[in-house]
């Protein structure tokens, strides 16, 4: 027989000795960090941002485990694993290493933080904006001198893994699947707008005709302009460039156009750079869109919270060009901002 007095005894004789002796093995308890007193450039290298804090205030009553059951994870543990998740975008098996947790604690934690930061979606989330609509049209107008500027409008792919249904929806024009995800944002760099819910294969202007703020635009309900690439139809309420500017006050105003509209590829940048997972989230397609929902959030936290910004990666414009035949409605108020703002 095996000796019982080993910490791993090999024969059912022993362990019931063990039993019977309430011999158990030492509990190993490892000590828990105060993440939140650590200083800002550890914030900020591991989870991207460094109001952890704040955001652990806001998110507390949504994360918090109801049990200490089994040493529950604390709420602070709970965001810093899926703030670390969002920053670096490792496998849940990395995080779970580095955290002393299984993937599956992992995969609850992002979850839960996940559902919690949707709760704040229309409270950080708002268009045109927190400010008044006129110092919003005056921030955009300061950039080039594009007057009655609301809100700068793209679409942007976040790559995914192949679903296991309707897989072929989710294939764009670079044969990669993904979502397309439309972002409006002011000149601020704040995302005032978001739509994470279309495959990759929608075009960009699909995307805006059918969402809630186009309707909101066509009725008049916001006075002021917004500014897309040529993969939009020019409408009244959405500008878009003259395809072939002819020299003059053409190619002025696409100058103008141009410079005040960097500011959404500026913008998708800073969120991309600012949470890596969105290079690539293996995760089901409604997932995907819960985390990308949660990176605005984030994102807009941190801008709001005047935090540092990470090292800009602007892509190359994801311009999807496609004839729009008579829906260019939009070319005499184009016309009218040529030969009005930019003829002089």
């Amino acid at each position: 027989m095996a000796c019982p007095f080993i910490q791993e005894p090999v024969d059912e004789e022993a362990a019931l000795i063990r039993r019977e002796l309430n011999l158990r093995r030492e509990r190993m308890v490892r000590p828990r960090l105060d993440v939140l007193s650590f200083p800002e450039d550890f914030l900020f290298e591991r989870y991207r941002c460094v109001c952890v804090y704040y955001i652990h205030t806001l998110l507390h009553p949504y994360i918090t485990n109801l049990t200490r059951r089994g040493r529950a994870l604390t709420s602070e543990q709970i965001l810093c694993m899926a703030l670390r998740f969002f920053a670096n975008g490792s496998f849940l098996y990395n995080i779970g290493d580095a955290e002393h947790v299984s993937n599956a604690t992992v995969c609850r934690a992002v979850r839960k933080v996940c559902l919690a930061l949707k709760h704040f979606l229309q409270v950080f989330v708002k268009f045109p904006g927190h400010k008044p609509v006129r110092a919003v049209k005056e921030e955009f107008h300061r950039i080039a001198g594009f007057p009655n500027v609301i809100g700068c409008i793209d679409g942007t792919h976040i790559p995914i893994i192949a679903p296991s249904q309707n897989e072929a929806d989710y294939v764009n024009q670079k044969s990669i699947h993904s979502i397309n995800v439309q972002i409006i944002c002011d000149a601020a760099h704040i995302i005032t707008n978001v739509e994470a819910k279309w495959p990759g294969s929608v075009h960009d202007s699909r995307i805006y005709s059918e969402s809630s703020l186009s309707k909101r635009m066509g009725q008049g309900e916001i006075d002021g302009l917004l500014l897309g690439d040529r993969g939009y139809p020019c409408q009244p309420t959405l500008i878009t460039p003259y395809p072939e500017p002819e020299p003059g006050p053409q190619q002025h105003f696409n100058v103008a156009h141009n410079r005040t509209r960097s500011r959404v590829e500026m913008t998708i940048g800073l969120l991309k750079s600012r949470f890596q997972c969105l290079r690539h989230l293996r995760v089901t397609p409604e997932k995907a869109c819960d985390f990308i929902v949660a990176c605005v959030v984030l994102h807009n936290i941190a801008i709001i919270r005047g935090e540092q910004h990470p090292a800009l990666q602007i892509q190359d414009p994801e311009e999807d060009l496609i004839h729009h035949g008579d829906f260019q409605d939009g070319r005499v108020v184009r016309d009218l901002i040529c030969r009005n703002v930019f003829g002089h």
